[in-house]
């Protein structure tokens, strides 16, 4: 027997029918670039975000939520609410001495405004006067509202006039710049209304003229018993 390797015998068709078979190649799947984990991660940051100032706000939603949809039966609002609200613009507003006052500082806290040239006749003394005593009935709750009286001229104030209503916040601004904010019922003055704004510096309410303190107190009792969760005394 010779020592030589055998070798299988392949015959020249079968030799001719792999050469004209075409070479295939198997792909494997290609790892995902890293920025597509970067797009992921971005946007698990964003709902996570979100999620956190939904949480946040949830307090203020729910309390407006109560006092403007939820209504049961038999309740009725004294005061005509502002729908929808109209947003504190950039007043130019400015203190008796004249200094003048940013109106972002009117924020976070509620406000229980009365608008009068200085003169102040009988009926700006008496929303003046129902201002302050409404305030005092709010008890515990009085901190959390400030009374503000925009002046609508540059005449000087009487002295008596301030001392009476000693505590409340008294700026000058242009009769004009404020009815593009506030406005009266039909039929009636600019400065014949009680308005009330929230912390967020929106008018939300207006009161009747010759309105009925026991109803009004009843309102801001509401109001503020409904945003109590959020809304804290003081600036």
């Amino acid at each position: 027997m010779s020592g030589s390797n055998s070798s299988v015998p392949v015959s020249a068709a079968s030799a001719e029918r792999l050469a004209a078979e075409p070479v295939s190649f198997t792909v494997h799947s290609v790892p995902t670039p890293r920025l597509d984990d970067d797009a992921r991660r971005t946007r698990t940051g964003r709902i996570k975000m979100l999620l956190v100032l939904l949480v946040c706000a949830a307090p203020v939603i729910a309390s407006y939520f109560t006092y403007y949809v939820i209504r049961p039966q038999g309740r009725i609002n004294y005061g005509e609410l502002i729908e929808p609200q109209r947003t504190l613009p950039a007043l130019a507003l400015r203190t008796l001495d004249g200094a003048p006052v940013d109106a972002q500082t009117l924020k976070h806290q509620w406000l229980l405004v009365v608008v009068a040239p200085a003169g102040c006749d009988a009926g700006c003394e008496r929303r003046l006067y129902l201002q302050r005593q409404l305030r005092e009935t709010l008890g515990r709750d009085r901190d959390r509202l400030d009374k503000l009286w925009f002046v609508t001229d540059q005449a000087a104030v009487r002295p008596e006039l301030l001392r009476g209503i000693e505590g409340a916040q008294v700026l000058r601004v242009g009769r004009d710049a404020l009815t593009g904010w506030l406005a009266p019922a039909p039929g009636h003055a600019l400065e014949d209304h009680l308005y009330l704004v929230d912390p967020m510096g929106n008018w939300m309410m207006r009161f009747p003229a010759e309105a009925d303190p026991a109803k009004i107190k009843r309102d801001l009792t509401k109001l503020l018993r409904a945003s109590q969760s959020w809304d804290q005394a003081g600036r």
